[in-house]
């Protein structure tokens, strides 16, 4: 990539980080090449659909969520590991407001752009899962699938204005739902 064309698009990366987070998902395009100073011709050249675009602000931190739970599988307390990486997962999901509804849409939608990174999201919280569930201290009949819709709900849950101060409160009864008392 030319320098000025890397340029143009950590620039729209970073102004579109921005944007998603006061507007949610649906934010207006047009909105974030005026705000990066470029033509919305630029933004299509290096994002050609909202899901692409969007895919490229999340593969950053689900690949962050990947590492961390390679990290968090080393830790003795499968347990508490996977409900650690699940707050994390909530947190870094909803932070991106609307994308909820796009994140279990690509999950399904291999010609998605969020597929692959939707997918890998999964994975790792599933391998942690499964860890936990062999260790005992997740209940078994539940799969990365359950997991990954958790996520989804528990994100959509801190989006709702009347439900935010109860937030915490219903990650807390989901997340010893999921964990078996020893």
């Amino acid at each position: 990539m030319r320098a000025d064309a890397k340029k143009n698009y950590d620039q729209l990366l970073a102004v579109a980080r921005a944007v998603v987070a006061e507007q949610g998902a649906d934010a207006s395009l047009r909105d974030v090449a005026r705000r990066a100073g470029v033509g919305l011709g630029t933004l299509y050249r290096h994002f050609p659909t909202r899901e692409a675009l969007l895919e490229a602000l999340l593969r950053t931190n689900f690949d962050a969520l990947a590492q961390r739970a390679d990290e968090l599988e080393r830790s003795d307390d499968s347990g508490s590991a996977l409900v650690t990486w699940l707050r994390e997962a909530v947190a870094t999901t909803h932070n991106c407001s609307g994308a909820i509804a796009l994140m279990v849409a690509a999950i399904s939608d291999e010609g998605s752009a969020l597929h692959a990174s939707c997918v890998s999201l999964r994975a790792a919280g599933t391998r942690l899962l499964v860890r936990a569930q062999t260790k005992g201290a997740a209940r078994s009949d539940m799969d990365g699938n359950d997991l990954f819709a958790l996520i989804s709900a528990l994100a959509w849950l801190a989006d709702q204005p009347p439900l935010v101060p109860r937030a915490d409160h219903l990650f807390e009864i989901i997340s010893s739902a999921i964990l078996v008392k020893v």
